[in-house]
């Protein structure tokens, strides 16, 4: 979670539609992720990072998750903002 800005204006979009909030995201990564088994062995690939202003820049991914009994692979569309000298997610689309 320290990727993300911690502010009420983080949305993620997933599944079930668009959520608000670091707190909120945070809660639904604890419900989907319970324990280090349902967690796995997470990787990415970034496949295109495009600058879409000096303090923005957007970025497409695939994610492909490992564990004993799946391995669930899927896309993410990311927008980050520079805040305070660092980089964090603003918006998450993963499917």
């Amino acid at each position: 979670m320290q990727g993300y800005e911690q502010s009420d204006s983080l949305v993620f979009v997933g599944k079930g539609g668009p959520e608000y909030g670091w707190k909120t995201t945070l809660d639904n990564y604890r419900k989907a992720y319970p324990n280090k088994s349902a967690m796995g062995f997470l990787t990415f690939e970034i496949k295109k990072v495009k600058l879409i202003g000096s303090d923005h820049a957007f970025v497409l991914g695939a994610w492909h998750l490992k564990r004993s009994k799946d391995e669930p692979q899927g896309f993410f569309t990311l927008v980050l903002k520079k805040v305070e000298g660092s980089w964090k997610i603003i918006a998450d689309h993963s499917s």
